[in-house]
């Protein structure tokens, strides 16, 4: 292993304590216990915005804190949960007195964890509702989940709904929005090496020459199959075949407010994309890959999406949400509407995205 680390035990408030210097004045550091939180928080009046889950997928979810986005982020261990009262006290910090939404991957430790968070911070008066997504098309069920995993989509999510808590959009309105757009999203990613946790010092998983994982999770987790390398085209081909002709399915998600804590069975009873569509698509890096490689594979990602007939009316291309240093990338299209446009182009600033301000 050869990483950029002193002690393994210390890597991530080591790295968070450079975040926050890097980026002195517009986030800020509770260390016990640990998350980021904006600066200006709480900001009364207005919905705040919590998110979290495990380290090594930065810039997700701590480069996202800021205005036009999350008000707290909670890390936990790397690939490893946080814990609630991680996510009690960051609710509690950034409270302005509208209430807290929670996006929550679909990981079976997040989804425990944020759920007792919730109860506990219902119990202390504050209101909490908690939207789950759910996006990746390669898999139903996985290690670490009950039905699909919550990947790429996360990062558009906690863009679009950071805009409407922003402009003042209620609790409710946000609950609302958040689910269409886990709804609208799909997602897929590849592997083309493993990577490797510090307090483990050996790789994740293990790749023969010539060998991708087709489906990968952000843990290194499983995917469809493992295959044949192919030229970049052929993959990316594949990917958004898998994506834009996702089947129609049955999600059971828990999916909890003040009002409805019980899980609620959901029929998904249209195709995600049709011709006319207009989508953003996202091509993502899992952390080892160059940002030219991405483009090259953007290049045919919009040819795939135009060819079924989708219109792409905005794009992102980098590392957004990765997997420490495994070389691969993820697809994600997002089929949209007027509103979820107009709040994807509002300003946002956050360490690691940011526009209009």
């Amino acid at each position: 292993m050869k990483k950029l680390i002193n002690d393994p035990g210390d890597f991530i408030r080591e790295s968070l304590a450079g975040l926050i210097r890097a980026h002195a004045g517009l986030v800020m550091m509770n260390a016990d216990p640990l998350f980021v939180y904006r600066a200006d928080a709480p900001v009364r009046g207005k919905v705040a915005i919590v998110s979290g889950g495990g380290s090594g997928h930065e810039p997700l979810h701590t480069g996202y804190v800021g205005p036009g986005m999350l008000d707290a982020a909670c890390p936990g261990e790397v690939f490893t949960s946080p814990t609630p009262d991680q996510m009690l006290a960051a609710a509690k910090q950034v409270d302005g007195g509208s209430g807290v939404l929670f996006i929550v991957k679909n990981y079976s430790g997040d989804i425990m964890n944020f759920e007792m968070a919730a109860e506990m911070a219902s119990a202390e008066g504050i209101a909490v509702a908690s939207v789950i997504i759910d996006d990746d098309v390669a898999v139903n069920d996985s290690l670490y989940t009950q039905g699909r995993r919550g990947v790429g989509t996360t990062v558009l999510a906690e863009k679009i709904c950071g805009a409407a808590a922003d402009q003042g959009s209620s609790l409710s309105e946000l609950v609302a929005l958040c689910r269409r757009v886990s709804s609208a999203g799909r997602s897929m990613g590849v592997a083309l090496s493993s990577c490797t946790v510090p307090a483990a010092g050996e790789p994740t998983f293990t790749l023969e020459e010539g060998e991708m994982e087709f489906g990968i999770g952000i843990h290194g987790e499983p995917g469809r199959e493992r295959i044949k390398l192919k030229k970049a085209d052929q993959i990316t081909e594949l990917m958004a075949e898998a994506i834009i002709k996702d089947p129609q399915y049955v999600r059971t998600l828990q999916e909890w407010d003040r009002e409805a804590t019980a899980p609620v069975e959901r029929q998904v009873s249209d195709p995600p994309f049709a011709k006319g569509d207009p989508v953003l698509l996202f091509v993502n890096g899992m952390g080892g890959t160059p940002l030219s490689e991405l483009y090259l594979v953007f290049r045919k990602a919009a040819a795939e999406a135009e060819k079924h007939g989708l219109r792409i009316l905005r794009s992102l291309v980098g590392n957004y949400i990765t997997s420490l240093e495994m070389q691969g990338f993820s697809l994600t299209l997002l089929r949209m509407d007027d509103q979820m446009l107009s709040l994807w182009d509002a300003p946002v600033l956050t360490p690691a995205l940011r526009w209009g301000r």
